[in-house]
């Protein structure tokens, strides 16, 4: 019988959270009630995560964790606790942990613990396929869109199903069955009715634009859709993709192929990350993931109250002192 543990990775956020919702809702139908769980691996001993998946909540048949950023699973003593629990614990006893990470892979030894019908690589979408998305998102709601109108939502939009999802959601309420959208209808919506996120915040970041990326973060971290960490959380995946990018520039793949193989499809996608990596270097962009993880953790310590402080320092040294921490710059 197939271990409890399930490994869900890569960029394309839509069908990764799809996949994670459909594991639930199975495990809903075979269990009834579940007590649920989320963890974030940089700040969460495996021994606490085992420890909620064997010992649930009395009025719940099953227990079911989800462990984001699970590439920080590295200590030795974390992945042989993790090993002994998937080699004593039975496919009927109604735990499940489900490993989460952007990053494609993580420890190798703990991809070895996962089944294979349990693993998956949640590739971001190849242009093609994005189109045929949007197709069929717009035609559930009756709704026909021009191939103009679809390359300006690429354009603007990041380019995850979750985050297509959202705008185009945004877009059907607008428009009676029937009607064609426009390019110029699509760019006039997006462009008035334009939301902040960690994306547009990258963006603000790699022009080095301080005032207007505090302005962001204070925005997103005043909406009710938005947190502290889930900014962080965002902010990392865009570093994560400068250094993808590095990577690239290192072996000489900047060409359109290469580029649109590794992700990086649309034009204004493009123009961005030229100009990141001419604002971070590869050591650089290393540097500031590691602040956002360390910020993050602090955060999580301190509490809600000072995260708009701790969040604006980390920007302050992303923009201004190259992703060193302020206190090590005065010290200099």
């Amino acid at each position: 019988m197939s271990a409890p543990l399930w490994l869900f990775t890569g960029p394309e956020l839509g069908e990764r959270n799809d996949a994670l919702e459909a594991l639930r809702k199975n495990a809903e139908k075979k269990y009834g009630q579940l007590d649920n769980h989320l963890f974030y691996a940089a700040d969460t001993p495996i021994s606490v995560i085992l420890d909620a998946v064997q010992n649930g909540s009395l009025f719940a048949e099953a227990r079911f964790a989800v462990v984001r950023n699970a590439e920080a699973i590295k200590k030795k003593e974390d992945i042989h606790a993790l090993t002994q629990w998937v080699e004593q614990t039975p496919a009927e006893d109604g735990a499940f942990i489900v490993l989460i990470s952007d990053e494609i892979g993580i420890d190798k030894k703990i991809e070895a613990l996962v089944p294979k019908d349990h693993k998956k690589i949640f590739w971001e979408l190849f242009e093609n396929k994005k189109q045929e998305w949007l197709r069929r998102f717009f035609a559930q709601s009756k709704i026909n869109i021009e191939q103009e109108a679809i390359e300006v939502l690429l354009e603007l939009v990041e380019n995850n199903t979750e985050a297509l999802k959202t705008a185009c959601a945004h877009i059907s309420l607008f428009f009676e069955p029937g009607t064609t959208l426009t390019a110029e209808t699509v760019e006039r919506l997006l462009a008035h009715n334009k939301e902040e996120t960690p994306f547009t915040l990258f963006d603000a970041l790699s022009n080095a634009n301080l005032e207007y990326a505090l302005n962001i973060r204070q925005k997103l971290t005043l909406s009710k859709e938005s947190s502290p960490v889930q900014l962080i959380a965002g902010l990392t995946y865009c570093f994560r993709r400068l250094r993808d990018w590095h990577t690239l520039a290192q072996t000489g793949g900047l060409d359109d192929f290469s580029l649109k193989k590794a992700g990086f499809t649309s034009k204004k996608a493009i123009e961005q990350y030229r100009r990141a990596s001419r604002q971070w270097n590869e050591q650089t962009v290393h540097r500031i993931i590691s602040l956002l993880n360390k910020t993050d953790m602090q955060i999580r310590a301190m509490g809600q109250e000072l995260s708009g402080i701790l969040l604006d320092a980390c920007l302050y040294s992303i923009i201004c002192n190259q992703g060193r921490e302020l206190a090590a710059y005065s010290e200099t």
